[in-house]
Formats: structure tokens, C-alpha cells, sequence
């Protein structure tokens, strides 16, 4: 069959689905993927094809956030959703419907590839609603591939429940109608959430939508790269990588909490550890010397340095949780709030598989504390093996595939296209 993924242009975004795209290829199905053109290369890195959606100035800026770090203090935590702690939900609604919106623009370019090259299935990214609506009118199957917890389904439920009825409430129809009119379709929610949701998570994260959804275990993969040398240098210090993401407010972390590169890494090379930092190495300032156990390495893909290491300080994003997790990693966390860090956080203290440090008491001194407990107790051990045993307990992609076959079987032979090309 012909599947079409469908991904919002950013790199943290692209990541997740690869290995899907990788199992249903080597299943035999022809994969392409839609996306802006500025994110090609990353595609292109993973083996997979690029067809080019949405050439607009709001996507561009997408692309370029992901690039210029000058641009980071446009992101906030107004996306963060801690269902635990939800009582500005619809606030966090209205943001994220907006952030929706945004590749709206690429609908009519994704009409026009469905319609001429007539995918069997199309897997979209939950901010590329245009998917769905593509889909729909082509007679495709379709069903959305989650890269972190499920805000959308969550937060759609709980408008829904406010607005008293089935039907987009005020704040959903700004960008959905919009978005039918023009092709003549009604609202319904299969058109925000999809015919089925793929879950690529631990079942401790997933929420309770009530939605058909296929579980799918988070393979690592974080980009194409040769693995440098020292990663087969035997190593006779516990080896600690520090990470903030490749996109995100992780990148903030050390600016918003007004502790310096230079502090933290010296603090924590400290201790008796080979310390690597993946970070730009000329954020190091040229008059502070680098400690001889330290790395500024710049970017290396996270599943070739992680499975060398024994615990990674990150800033509790999804990707880098869900790496540690397979890996077997000891993680200390300082939550950074944008989508779901904090679940993230509270999931792996729950579990006693790592700390986690509050931004609010951020410090070099206490980030030095927590890595020389995390590393000294072996209690932490017992904690990763549960959390690894519970990842090794969802299906792969590869498990995947014969269902995902099935169900746009069955949708094809039981379902009515709308306005078929």
C-alpha cells in the first residue's frame, strides 16, 4: 500500500515516526513523507522521501526556530498540559488550538499530493490537522502518530464536555472552519483525532481518551551521523551525558534559570565522572578553562552515545526520556515545561528510576548533589529495570505494521470516500 506520513517541519517532530516509516517500508509499502521543504534534509538523512507541503511564511519560521537559537524566548510553557494539575485547561486549549493553526496553511498542497498520488493510508502528526481533511476527501485511511502524551484528545474531551454537544466549540471552530468550508465538509472529531491514534509511549504516560489507539514502543532514533572514536574508548569513570534537546525550552534551561554553562559543567565535573555535554561547544566562554574529564561535543545523536552511558541529565523531553528508558539509563531530570516535562519528571521518580531537580531551585551546586546521589544509591538500578521491562512490554513498529494493513483494509472496504478525486 501507499502510506503518506505527514509531519509539522521540526526535527523533534521527525524523529519519532522514522521508525515506523523504516518497518512499513521494509514490510514492502511505499512511504513518502510531507513536510516543509527547510526540514528535508533531516527526512532525507533517515532513507525516506520528501514531498515538499505548505512553502509559507509561518512554517518557514518553524523550520528556522528549530535553527536559531536567537529565536528561543519566543517559547513558553503555554502549551504544558499536567492533567493532574489542569485547572487553566481551557487556557491551555485556546493555546493549542492556535499552535494548530499554524499548518493550516499547508492544506491545499496536501489535497493536491493526496489527489494525485492517492495514498492507501496516511499517518499525521497531531499539528497537521490539513492531513486529516486530505485524507477525507481522497479516501484515505488515516490515523494520527502521537510524539508525546495526547493534550489534543484530552483537552478536545474536556471542551467538549463544557460545550454541552458533539460540534467544534468556540474556540475549535476558529480553526476548523476554515479549514472545511472551502471543500464542503462538516466537523467531526475523526477530523482532529483521527480514525485510530498510534501511541508511541509507556503505558504509565498514556491518557485515558477513550479513542481506538495502537500502542507502539518509542524506538531511538535522534539522526544520521558516523559514531565519533571516543565511543569506543574503554572508559573507566561512570560516563554522564548532559542534554537539553534539539528543540523546545530545554535549550532555555541554563538562561532561565541565570546559571551559566560554565558553572554547571564545572560543578559537575566534580565528580568522579566522564562528563559529555552536547551542546554548541562556543557557548563555552574562551577564558574558562574545560575540565580534562569533560566533552563538548556539539550533537551526537542520542542512541549512539546513551547505551555507553550510565545516567543522562536532560530537561525531561519526551525523545530524550523515552532514549534513557531503552538504554537503560539513570536519568536526572529538571523539568522544563512546554508539553508534558513535568509528567515526564513525576512518571520517573514514581517509578524510582532517576531525581528530578525544580527549575524554581535550579543551581550548579544542587545539579552536582542530585547526579552524585542518583549515581551513588543503587536503589535507582531497581527503578530502570522496571521502566525498561514496562517498555519492552508494548509492541514494536514492526508488530505494527500487520495492523495498521488491517485496519485500512477494512476501512476501504467498508468506508465511503468524501468527494473522491
Amino acid at each position: 500500500m501507499r502510506v503518506l506520513f505527514v509531519i509539522f517541519p521540526a526535527t523533534a517532530h521527525v524523529h519519532p515516526v522514522v521508525p515506523l516509516a523504516w518497518a512499513l517500508r521494509a514490510a514492502g509499502h511505499d512511504v513518502r513523507v510531507a513536510t516543509h521543504a527547510g526540514i528535508a534534509e533531516t527526512v532525507g538523512a533517515a532513507g525516506l522521501t520528501t514531498v515538499p507541503v505548505g512553502d509559507t511564511e509561518p512554517l518557514r519560521h518553524v523550520v528556522e526556530l528549530s535553527r536559531n537559537p536567537d529565536l528561543l524566548e519566543e517559547l513558553d510553557a503555554g502549551l504544558t498540559l499536567d492533567t493532574d494539575h489542569a485547572g487553566d485547561w481551557e487556557d491551555t486549549w485556546l493555546r493549542t488550538v492556535r499552535s494548530l493553526s499554524v499548518f493550516g496553511h499547508a492544506l491545499d498542497d496536501l489535497v493536491a499530493v493526496c489527489r494525485a498520488w492517492q495514498p492507501d493510508l496516511v499517518v499525521w502528526d497531531p499539528f497537521c490537522v490539513p492531513a486529516a481533511i486530505a485524507a477525507r476527501l481522497t479516501g484515505a485511511a488515516h490515523v494520527r502518530c502521537l510524539w508525546g502524551q495526547d493534550n489534543i484528545a484530552w483537552l478536545r474531551a474536556r471542551a467538549r464536555e463544557r460545550a454541552g454537544h458533539s460540534g467544534p466549540d468556540e474556540i475549535l471552530a476558529r480553526l476548523m472552519e476554515p479549514l472545511l468550508e472551502p471543500y464542503g465538509l462538516d466537523y467531526d472529531d475523526e477530523l482532529l483525532l483521527g480514525q485510530w491514534t498510534i501511541d508511541p509511549g509507556l503505558a504509565g504516560l498514556r491518557l485515558s481518551t477513550g479513542l481506538p489507539t495502537l500502542p507502539m514502543r518509542p524506538l531511538p532514533y535522534h539522526g544520521s551521523a558516523t559514531p565519533p572514536h571516543w565511543l569506543d574508548e574503554p572508559t573507566t569513570r561512570p560516563r554522564v551525558c548532559l542534554t537539553l534537546g534539539v528543540g523546545g525550552r530545554g535549550r532555555q534551561l541554563l538562561t532561565r534559570t541565570g546559571v551559566s554553562l560554565a558553572d554547571a559543567v564545572t560543578e559537575l565535573s566534580a565528580l568522579d565522572i566522564e562528563l559529555v555535554v552536547t551542546l554548541d561547544p562556543a557557548r563555552w566562554p574562551a577564558t574558562a578553562a574545560l575540565p580534562d574529564n569533560v566533552r563538548l561535543v556539539g550533537y551526537v545523536p542520542l542512541d549512539l552515545v546513551l547505551p555507553s552511558c550510565t545516567a543522562v541529565v536532560h530537561h525531561g523531553g519526551t525523545g530524550t526520556f523515552h532514549a534513557a528508558v531503552a538504554c537503560r539509563v539513570l536519568q536526572l531530570i529538571v523539568p522544563m515545561p512546554f508539553w508534558e516535562e513535568p509528567t515526564n519528571a513525576r512518571h520517573l521518580r514514581e517509578r524510582g528510576a532517576g531525581e528530578t531537580l525544580d527549575p524554581e531551585v535550579f543551581s550548579a551546586a544542587a545539579l552536582r548533589e542530585h547526579l552524585a546521589r542518583l549515581l551513588r544509591e543503587p536503589r535507582f538500578r531497581d527503578g530502570v529495570r522496571q521502566l525498561h521491562e514496562e517498555y519492552l512490554g508494548v509492541p514494536t513498529p514492526h508488530d505494527l505494521v500487520p495492523e495498521l494493513e488491517s485496519l485500512t483494509r477494512a476501512r476501504h472496504d467498508h468506508g465511503t470516500p468524501t468527494n473522491v478525486a
